[in-house]
């Protein structure tokens, strides 16, 4: 087996086992160099994430940008709306790139993410107007709208699955914050059903897609100082682990009528899975999340670690019971894991916002 056949056989293989590979990063240069194209055509990979750190380094590094940037700014004054006609071809370029497996697997499949601007993470009413017009300026059916599950990010995701819009909740921390994604993303498909058979076209009721973006990482780096050896490097695993079981049971209980009515469920997205510290090894939070339904988006220095050397198994749903002591253990301690999510969510925010920010700047 030549190492390029090995590389992508791990891809493959986790793809076999009902999980979706999908690239946390883009850029023009990604793009225009035939890299993206690659990772799609040679290694399976199902889908893409952005969000504004990742565009942030994307404008500063990538010189691809600059008569877009030149031009945009003759053009437009509004700096947001500059910053939105430099990047927007590059998501529709994406979106191209993965219709065909958009199409092949009947939208299971394909999905390009992008977010809205992170200053209205508590505007309901900015949030949707802004995931409406993203939506309508992409222009594509493969394209998500990515939304903060803030309670205002919650009360938009439901208008706007309630629309047809596509949805990618993002900044996830906690199973508190997971359940309230759930009722928001199940109240806005039962308003989409509803639209589909008053229109008589109930074939539209499959049409929507959701995923639920669970940070991973981020909680054993802001945890593992407060914890014993025996405990470090584990909670954020045992929380992916626990929330899928939840996540399960709650698609066989309040989403069962409507997979029966042939709606999507909204599949759980493992985010932040690269590892920040060098005692764990590279590919972690890629390896000990591997199961069905569920998708892992993960930065191109992860996703070429796990090509060369991860560990391919179903591991997502095996030693629960672990899990749950993990959990136990920690509460133990005294910390508060639905507000260590609130904080991280917090924090998640601010480092958006002030990418966000940054990136105007270069615009």
């Amino acid at each position: 087996m030549t190492n390029r056949t090995q590389a992508t056989s791990r891809i493959a293989a986790t793809t076999q086992l009902g999980q979706q590979i999908w690239l946390d990063t883009l850029s023009r240069a990604l793009i225009e160099s035939g890299t993206l194209a690659a990772w799609i055509r040679d290694h399976k990979v199902a889908g893409l994430t952005s969000n504004p750190a990742i565009f942030q380094q994307a404008l500063s590094k990538d010189p691809a940008y600059g008569p877009a940037i030149a031009a945009a700014r003759t053009a437009e004054a509004d700096p947001e709306i500059r910053f939105e006609t430099v990047v927007l071809p590059d998501i529709q370029a994406a979106c191209d790139l993965f219709r065909p497996i958009w199409e092949a697997t009947d939208g299971a499949q394909g999905y390009v993410s992008f977010e809205v601007s992170p200053t209205l993470a508590h505007d309901a009413q900015g949030t949707l107007a802004a995931a409406v017009r993203l939506w309508k300026t992409i222009d594509r059916p493969n394209a998500m709208i990515k939304i903060p599950a803030t309670p205002a990010g919650c009360q938009a995701v439901t208008e706007a699955i309630g629309r047809g819009i596509n949805v990618n909740v993002t900044l996830i921390f906690s199973h508190e914050q997971l359940a309230a994604v759930q009722a928001a993303h199940q109240a806005g498909l039962r308003r989409w059903v509803a639209h589909c058979q008053q229109a008589g076209t109930p074939e539209c009721i499959g049409a929507v897609a959701s995923v639920a973006s669970f940070f991973v990482s981020r909680t054993d780096n802001i945890l593992d100082p407060k914890l014993p050896p025996a405990l470090q490097g584990k909670t954020a695993i045992a929380l992916c682990k626990t929330a899928y079981q939840e996540w399960q049971a709650d698609l066989a209980g309040n989403m069962a009528d409507l997979l029966a009515l042939g709606a999507k469920p909204q599949w759980l997205l493992w985010a932040s899975t690269s590892v920040k510290n060098p005692a764990y090894r590279d590919t972690l939070y890629v390896d000990e999340l591997i199961g069905p339904q569920t998708v892992n988006t993960v930065p191109d220095a992860t996703l070429a670690a796990f090509r060369d050397h991860g560990q391919v198994a179903h591991r997502l749903d095996q030693d629960v019971h672990a899990a749950h002591a993990q959990l136990a253990g920690v509460n133990a301690l005294g910390i508060d894991l639905e507000q260590v999510g609130q904080e991280l969510q917090n924090a998640g925010l601010a480092q958006f916002e002030t990418a966000y920010a940054d990136l105007l700047k270069l615009v």
